[in-house]
């Protein structure tokens, strides 16, 4: 089995070094690089592989959700876990919905992060309890701006409209929806006005709160 090579993206030296050091001595982790901004993580990309992003939420230049949408449209196998500072349910659906497959806070130990990089490398999604919490919580307590109580699992999607949505959710735009699924930019429209009406919310975001309760972007 091939090691693990892991790009730590944090503004904070101090940061960067400990979560090296805490994934180190881990058999199947090899290579470890830092990269000390958002910019410096995407230019890292295009000279060497990596197959998992450590990726801060706030830096300077390029913050964490820009620079995992970038990653994922351009680098698409790479795995992101997100650390922030932050459990707040804003910064968890931004970094779910630009592609991240997991998110930890920076006060999580050395057994849980390592869990972490295991369970994403696998295909699977991992967050901190604390995030889950903040996460679920969110979801049933319906503050996502733009949805509405509508809560029908009898809602029969097809795959076309679960398409639409798992795109919309991760912030594609019309004409790039249009082009993977080979249909026109304003047939996308269409499909984005009719979900709105059938699931009963009132913009994106209730669609991108609909597909993080139904699995959609798993």
């Amino acid at each position: 089995m091939n090691k693990i090579k892991i790009l730590i993206t944090d503004d904070h030296p101090f940061f960067r070094h400990g979560i090296k050091l805490l994934l180190s001595d881990s058999e199947m982790i090899g290579k470890i690089d830092e990269a000390g901004s958002g910019k410096s993580a995407l230019e890292m990309l295009q000279k060497e592989t990596y197959d998992l992003v450590i990726m801060d939420i706030k830096m300077p230049d390029l913050g964490g959700i820009e620079a995992t949408q970038y990653i994922k449209r351009n680098f698409p196998s790479v795995k992101i876990i997100g650390m922030s500072m932050y459990d707040d349910k804003t910064y968890i659906a931004k970094m779910v919905r630009a592609g991240a497959k997991g998110y930890l806070l920076k006060s999580s130990g050395k057994d849980e992060l390592l869990k972490a990089v295991e369970m994403v490398m696998k295909g699977e999604k991992y967050f901190s309890k604390e995030v889950s919490s903040a996460l679920m919580n969110s979801i049933i307590s319906d503050t996502f701006p733009g949805m509405s109580s509508f809560d029908d699992e009898n809602v029969n999607l097809t795959k076309r409209e679960r398409e639409i949505i798992r795109m919309v959710a991760e912030e594609y735009t019309n004409v790039q929806i249009g082009e993977n699924l080979g249909i026109s930019p304003r047939t996308v429209d269409t499909h984005r006005r009719n979900l709105l009406q059938k699931l009963r919310v009132k913009n994106t975001a209730g669609l991108v709160k609909y597909a993080l309760k139904n699995g959609i972007l798993e």
